[in-house]
């Protein structure tokens, strides 16, 4: 018997285990970079759970399901659609420099092998599962600057068409081999423009398109699920950051290094005008810097310094405290959970940022910034920060409208009273008097 179970395992290690260690040593493919990415897609995918823990915190406990279920159910979505279409429309052949093609349907020939233009020494399938990662959370940041007030049939049809038709031609341009933007020379490390700008500005055209909530005086009902949500945003931005090198290099390390230093400059940066303006600082002030310093870093990672990282943070910090306590206030919107406040205006930061403090020092495949010279690199990121912002703002626009032929955006003003949890899911939160008097009084009228 003993001598048979030898047998099969010497059999499986011939036939298993041996061509495996001749294509390791043999292949292009470098199996601690492969490792890295992957356990990089890990932390991305983490991050949207996190967001929703963030963004389910800040509103309030009638809302609280709804708020997360728009980030959890994302997940779902766009995963079949990245493997369906989406990857290929983004990173396929290039078509007159705007989009993919389709030659990567359904994953067609999105094999274990490197692919040079994106790939150089993970398998192709490894940059598909880590960019899944990114098309995931962007349409997740949207939903902060409609919570409270969409319906969730809405909510799904805008998801599918907003990713399809504004991501993926924007990743494509940036990211795409072929693409305009990154045939200009644009920076963007890890999704300043494709994720930041273009959440933030869709956010901003959804909100207002929607129209404000019955009481946007709103207070955080949970800070702890937010405080929890902003730390593992903060744990996941390290794979969104450092894995985007796509290999465990300097760079990479680099990238671990400015994240953490300008998301701690920021949140220092926002409590200080905080506390310099109102007199208090608060735990959700610099929650709600961190996250801004981590946005505003994000295209910048791979090519500036930690010192460059300190000023970008604090800028960052200050500059969204401002968006978020009076550009809103000024013009009158109601973007509930700052995704333009913080993404937006973030992101616009890190992107121009960029094109300031670049350096080949710490990435030679990168560019000089404009305090290095280069000014050429910094009229090019405010070319790619201005057409993101257009492209955005025009298809999320035309992209409501044309849902809103067929079903109206908001849910009713009584379901809005009641709380989508129980207008639009039918369960709570939290086990209280007053979700259960609101859940049997909508369902007594209903």
């Amino acid at each position: 018997m003993w001598k048979k179970i030898c047998l099969l395992f010497s059999l499986m290690f011939m036939f298993l285990i041996i061509p495996n260690l001749v294509f390791a040593s043999t292949g292009k493919i470098n199996t601690g970079d492969t490792a890295f990415v992957l356990f990089s897609a890990a932390l991305v995918m983490i991050m949207t759970p996190g967001l929703a823990f963030f963004y389910g915190g800040m509103v309030s406990s009638k809302n609280v399901i709804s708020t997360m279920m728009q980030s959890f159910i994302i997940i779902a979505i766009i995963s079949i659609q990245w493997v369906l279409f989406g990857f290929s429309l983004s990173f396929g052949g290039d078509v007159g420099h705007i989009i993919g093609n389709l030659q990567w349907l359904g994953l067609k020939n999105v094999g274990f092998e490197p692919y040079d233009a994106y790939s150089a020494t993970i398998p192709l399938m490894a940059f598909m599962i880590y960019q899944l990662m990114f098309a995931i959370i962007t349409p997740a940041l949207i939903t902060g600057a409609f919570a409270e007030r969409m319906r969730f049939g809405v909510f799904l049809l805008f998801t599918l068409l907003w990713t399809t038709l504004v991501y993926d031609p924007i990743a494509h341009w940036v990211w795409g081999n072929g693409g305009w933007l990154r045939n200009l020379g644009a920076l963007d490390f890890a999704g300043g423009t494709v994720v930041h700008i273009s959440s933030g500005i869709s956010g901003l055209i959804a909100a207002i398109l929607i129209g404000k909530r019955k009481n946007v005086n709103i207070l955080p009902h949970n800070m702890p699920m937010v405080i929890m949500g902003t730390a593992i945003l903060w744990f996941g931005w390290f794979g969104f950051n450092g894995g985007s090198a796509l290999a465990v290099n300097g760079i990479a390390v680099n990238a671990f290094v400015v994240t953490n230093t300008a998301a701690a400059a920021a949140a220092l940066g926002w409590v200080i005008v905080e506390w310099r303006i109102n007199g208090k600082p608060t735990l959700f002030g610099a929650a709600s810097g961190a996250v801004a310093g981590l946005v505003a870093i994000t295209p910048a990672a791979g090519y500036v310094t930690a010192v460059s990282a300190i000023i970008i943070g604090i800028i960052a910090g200050i500059l969204c405290y401002f968006s978020v306590n009076y550009l809103k206030h000024k013009f009158k919107y109601d973007d509930s959970l700052d995704a333009f406040g913080i993404h937006g205006i973030g992101g616009t930061w890190g992107a121009i940022a960029t094109g300031i403090f670049a350096t080949k020092v710490v990435n030679p495949e990168g560019a000089n910034g404009l305090i290095y010279g280069n000014v050429h690199q910094f009229i090019v990121q405010i070319i790619g920060v201005i057409a993101v912002y257009v492209f955005a703002a025009i298809m999320t626009y035309s992209i409501l409208k044309f849902i809103n032929l067929f079903m109206d955006l908001r849910v009713s003003d009584e379901e809005e009273e009641v709380g989508l949890d129980i207008s639009q899911h039918g369960e709570g939160a939290y086990n209280n008097t007053e979700l259960k008097y609101n859940y049997f009084s909508y369902y007594d009228n209903n």
